[in-house]
């Protein structure tokens, strides 16, 4: 085992690298790509939306969020239609199969996450859910604050 960096900052950037790694390689058993992935579960998260929204949301560029909508289509886990609000726009939506792949892929991705803990006293774990809690609220907030900031600039 390396030794861990002293300070904060660079140990969640270094936890949350492995962690990523780790999700990556445990959601491969799914059959999806990464960015697939990603896809399902924005779309699971959040509903459906416009293609340019996803990407936005994915931070992708439209070429790569574009091939992987196309390729969920064909594979019958999004189906892509004209934006009822905007004509000039697609709208991803889940279909049933990608319901049940988005399923499929949270309860694998909460296994891993849940076996990672596992290892871990109660009081533990309770500490680092109470600290997970804290740190997503942190980062929720700050979202707000940023997408806030875009919008008085514009």
């Amino acid at each position: 085992m390396t030794d861990l960096p002293p300070n904060p900052g660079e140990l969640l950037r270094e936890v949350a690298r492995l962690y990523v790694r780790a999700q990556r390689a445990a959601a491969e058993c799914c059959g999806t790509s990464n960015t697939q992935c990603h896809i399902l579960t924005e779309l699971g998260r959040s509903g459906p939306m416009p293609l340019s929204e996803l990407g936005a949301r994915l931070l992708l560029e439209k070429s790569w969020i574009s091939r992987a909508v196309e390729t969920l289509v064909r594979d019958g886990f999004v189906s892509k239609q004209p934006n009822p609000a905007d004509a000039r726009s697609w709208l991803v939506t889940l279909t049933a199969s990608g319901e049940q792949r988005v399923a499929t892929l949270n309860a694998t991705l909460n296994g891993h996450a849940n076996a990672l803990l596992a290892d871990l006293g109660k009081r533990e774990q309770q500490e680092i859910t109470r600290g997970l809690q804290r740190l997503h609220r942190a980062l929720c907030e700050a979202q707000q604050s940023g997408q806030a900031a875009m919008n008085n600039t514009r």
